[in-house]
């Protein structure tokens, strides 16, 4: 019997065009062993959760440079729970005030990481949260 590999999508959402980042992520965690998605650059939320839906996933991982993160995350999270995947764990990573973290948490992401973030850090807390 193989052991289950994490299924990751990562993916940006909005109208940002920079996708260096995510595609740094998306590697090391294809290298830490994980099945990784990219679904491209300017995705909706629709996109994304149906998406991950359709790929059957354990983590959403959201790049987000645009500024839109409160309206986008929250907007994913809603939609990954009405497809019924409220297992899913999702993480961002980008440009995200101090602030506005609390707030993300409570609305259920996992991990939030901004520019600079070790990608090993990133890898451990997947990890850590999936099991």
């Amino acid at each position: 019997m193989s052991e289950h590999k994490i299924r990751v999508l990562v993916a940006k959402p909005g109208l940002d065009g920079h996708d260096r980042g995510a595609k740094v992520v998306a590697r090391a965690l294809r290298d830490a062993g994980m099945e990784v998605i990219y679904t491209g650059l300017r995705q909706t939320p629709e996109m994304i959760a149906e998406a991950a839906l359709q790929e059957d996933v354990d983590v959403v991982g959201l790049s987000i440079l645009s500024g839109a993160h409160m309206a986008l995350a929250p907007r994913i999270v809603e939609l990954l729970k009405a497809n019924g995947q409220d297992k899913v764990k999702v993480f961002i990573g980008g440009i995200v005030p101090d602030e506005d973290m609390p707030r993300l948490k409570e609305m259920g992401i996992t991990g939030i990481y901004g520019p600079g973030a070790s990608t090993e850090d990133i890898v451990k807390d997947i990890l850590e949260a999936m099991k």
